[in-house]
């Protein structure tokens, strides 16, 4: 369970510890202070979108997306959490995974991916 690779991020948090602490012991990302990870390798995927698209909130720029592993076990221990999951068969397919969108505590949206099995 819980995060496997990005290249980087970098945006602004109204309170940027708490959502530090809320990412680590809610998806794994490494504990705050600890600014880098060595991540597995797999795709990243960059992809600017269309001003217009529905793909995520209009009222973000941006949506993080995390490659992970054992999804079905990430998904119920965020449930258990408290965190609002969304899934949809027509995201996933069995060319590219398995996806479940879910937000952090400042309403940013993150899409989960768990790719094919090999």
């Amino acid at each position: 369970m819980g995060v496997t690779g990005i290249g980087g991020l970098f945006f602004r948090a109204r309170d940027p510890d708490a959502l530090k602490a809320w990412y680590q012991e809610t998806l794994g990302v490494p504990a705050p202070g600890a600014w880098m990870f060595d991540q597995q390798a797999g795709p990243t995927v960059f992809a600017p979108f269309k001003a217009d698209t529905d793909y995520f909130p209009a009222d973000r720029q941006w949506m993080l997306n995390l490659r992970v592993e054992g999804l079905d076990e990430l998904l119920e221990s965020l449930r258990g959490a408290g965190v609002e999951v969304i899934t949809s068969a027509d995201w996933d397919s069995p060319e590219t995974g398995r996806f479940a969108r879910i937000h952090d505590p400042e309403g940013n949206p993150i899409e989960l991916w768990e790719m094919p099995a090999e």
